[in-house]
C-alpha cells in the first residue's frame, strides 16, 4: 500500500491519456483487483499453499519451477523500480552524490532488512513504518496546497502531444494496471499466513477492494496532484512527483520516500529471494540458503538500477503483464471450476511433488498459448497490440484452461499412488508425521511416502530435492496405473 511505485505509475499514465481517463481506469482496476485478490487470498488461507505449490497443481513439477522463476524475476523488477525511486530522491536532495552511489546506498541498506522472516521481522517493521507513510502522504498534500495554493487544473490535464492509441484513454489506463496483476501472486504468498478463521475478513478487506482503494486510487491521485502542482525544472516526466516532493519538502520529503520504500522493498526483497531459491532448488537441485539468493537479488537490482528503469516502466509492464495475467486467469478458473464441481470454493489441489506429474498439459497449454499470443501482440502489434494484449491473454488463458479441464484426464493432475499419509490419520491438518530424511515433523497433509526408502514418510522439501524419490514415485504411479482401469471421466479439482 505504501509503495511509491503506485504514485509514479498514476502520474506516468496521465502523461499519455490525461487525468480524467487515468482516474476512470484506476477506478475500474480497484474493483477488479479487489474481486480477484479476494478470491485468491481466501483460497490461499484455506489451503496454506504458496504460489509455487499451487502452480505445481496447475502446471506440474516443471511448470511450478517456471512459475517460481517468473514470480522471482518479476518481483526483482519491482525491487529495482522501488529502489530507483529512493535513489532518485536521494540524488535530488544531494545532487553532488552520483546516482550510481545513491543506488548502491539504497541496495546496501534495504537488502539486509529482508534477511529475517515475515512473522519475526517484516511484519513488525512494516507495522511501525505504516503510520509514518500515512502522515507523509497527507502532509505532502497539505504542504503543496500551503506552498502553491489549490487549483483544479490537475484534474483537467491533457497531454499536448497525446498518441492516438485507438482505444479510449480509460481502457489504456486499465490495461496498464493489468500489467501489475503480479500483486495477486504477492497477496497469495502473504495471505497464506493468515488464520483460516480470518480468511473471509482478510479476503474482503485486507486483500479486497478497500485495500486497493487506498493502494491504487488514493496513491495515484496524490501522485497526479503533486506532479501537476509542484513547480520543478524541465517537462513532466515519470519522476516528476518524486522530484517535486524532495524539491518542496527537502529533508522531510526525502524521509517520507525512504520510509515508504523501506516498507515495500523489504517485502519485495523477501519474495524475490524466496522464489529464486525455490526455482533453483527445484530446477537444478541447487540447495542454498535464502541469504545467498538475497545477495544475488541485491547485485542484480543494483546493476538494473543503473539503467534508469523509471523511463521504461510502461514497456516493462506490457511484457511481464501478459504472462502474469495469464497465470492469474488460469488460477481463478481452476478455483471457480473446482468450486462448481466440488461444491466448495476452497477445494484442495494436489501439490506434493511425488503425486503430481512432471508436466500438466492443461495448465502448460493454456499458459503457453495465452502468453505467447500476448507477447507477439506487444512486440509486433504497435500501440493497439500493446493495449489489447493483457485483455486478450486473460480471456484466452481462461478459455483454453476451461476447455482443457473438460477434456482432461485425472493423470494430468495427479499421480495415483498408494500409501497416502493423509488417509492414515484422523485429521491430516493436525496430525504430525516425522520425515525420515530430515527428521523434522510436519502435518500429514503435506507429507508423502518414499517408495525409494521402504515407504517411510517424507516431507515436501525433501521430496522436492530428491531425484531418487521422484523417479521411484513416477515408477510406482506407472505400476499402480497398469493394475487399475482409469475411469473415462472424473471431476477435476475434487481433491483426487
Amino acid at each position: 500500500m505504501s509503495a511509491m511505485f503506485w504514485v509514479v505509475v498514476g502520474s506516468t499514465v496521465t502523461l499519455s491519456v490525461g487525468t480524467v481517463d487515468t482516474i476512470i481506469g484506476i477506478g475500474l482496476s480497484t474493483i477488479s483487483y479487489g474481486l480477484i485478490n479476494s478470491i485468491a487470498a481466501r483460497y490461499a488461507a484455506k489451503t496454506g499453499t504458496s504460489v509455487a505449490l499451487f502452480s505445481r497443481a496447475l502446471f506440474g513439477r516443471a511448470g511450478s519451477a517456471f512459475a517460481a522463476a517468473l514470480f522471482g524475476v518479476t518481483i526483482t523488477y519491482y525491487v529495482v523500480a522501488e529502489g530507483a525511486i529512493v535513489a532518485s530522491a536521494l540524488h535530488a536532495y544531494l545532487p553532488a552524490v552520483p546516482i550510481a552511489v545513491c543506488a548502491l546506498i539504497v541496495v546496501l541498506y534495504q537488502a539486509p532488512l529482508a534477511m529475517r522472516g515475515v512473522t519475526t521481522w517484516l511484519d513488525k517493521i512494516n507495522g511501525v513504518l505504516l503510520p509514518l507513510y500515512l502522515v507523509g502522504l497527507v502532509g505532502s498534500v497539505i504542504w503543496t496546497i500551503a506552498r502553491y495554493g489549490y487549483s483544479n487544473d490537475w484534474l483537467t490535464y491533457e497531454p499536448d502531444d497525446a498518441v492516438d492509441l485507438g482505444v479510449p484513454g480509460w481502457w489504456f489506463a486499465f490495461t496498464v494496471y493489468m500489467g501489475v496483476w503480479v500483486v495477486t501472486m504477492m497477496a497469495w504468498d502473504f495471505a497464506r499466513f493468515g488464520r483460516p478463521e480470518d480468511a473471509r475478513f482478510n479476503g474482503r478487506v485486507i486483500f479486497g477492494t478497500p485495500f486497493y482503494v487506498m493502494t491504487l486510487l488514493v496513491n495515484a491521485v496524490v501522485g497526479m496532484f503533486l506532479a501537476h502542482t509542484i513547480d520543478i525544472e524541465g517537462p513532466l516526466s515519470e519522476e516528476s512527483a518524486i522530484l517535486g516532493i524532495v524539491a518542496m519538502m527537502g529533508f522531510w520529503g526525502l524521509l517520507w520516500v525512504v520510509v515508504s520504500q523501506t516498507r515495500v522493498n523489504t517485502g519485495n526483497f523477501y519474495l524475490a529471494s524466496t522464489n529464486l531459491q525455490n526455482f533453483f532448488a527445484r530446477a537444478f537441485r541447487l540447495t542454498l540458503p535464502r541469504v545467498f539468493w538475497l545477495a544475488v537479488v541485491a547485485v542484480v537490482v543494483y546493476v538494473m538500477m543503473l539503467t534508469n528503469v523509471l523511463t521504461w516502466i510502461l514497456q516493462a509492464l506490457s511484457y511481464q503483464g501478459v504472462i502474469i495475467v495469464s497465470w492469474v486467469a488460469i488460477a481463478l478458473t481452476h478455483i471457480l471450476v473446482a468450486s462448481v464441481r466440488d461444491g466448495s470454493r476452497f477445494a484442495a489441489a494436489e501439490f506434493r511433488p511425488g503425486r503430481v506429474p512432471s508436466v500438466n498439459p492443461a495448465g502448460v497449454f493454456a499458459w503457453s498459448v495465452s502468453s505467447v499470443t500476448g507477447i507477439v501482440m506487444v512486440a509486433f502489434g504497435g500501440a493497439a497490440g500493446t493495449v489489447w494484449a493483457p485483455a486478450v491473454s486473460c480471456v484466452l488463458a481462461a478459455v483454453c484452461y476451461a476447455i482443457a479441464l473438460r477434456i482432461s484426464k485425472p493423470s494430468w493432475f495427479t499421480l495415483d499412488r498408494p500409501f497416502d499419509p493423509r488417509e492414515e490419520v484422523a485429521d491430516p491438518w493436525e496430525s504430525r508425521v516425522q520425515c525420515h530424511r530430515c527428521s523434522d515433523s510436519y502435518i500429514a497433509y503435506e507429507m508423502d511416502r518414499d517408495p525409494s526408502a521402504g515407504h517411510q514418510a517424507i516431507c515436501l522439501a525433501c521430496a522436492s530435492d530428491s531425484s531418487d524419490f521422484l523417479r521411484a514415485a513416477d515408477a510406482e504411479a506407472a505400476a499402480h496405473r497398469s493394475l487399475t482401469v482409469e475411469p473415462a471421466s472424473r471431476v477435476v479439482g475434487s481433491g483426487s
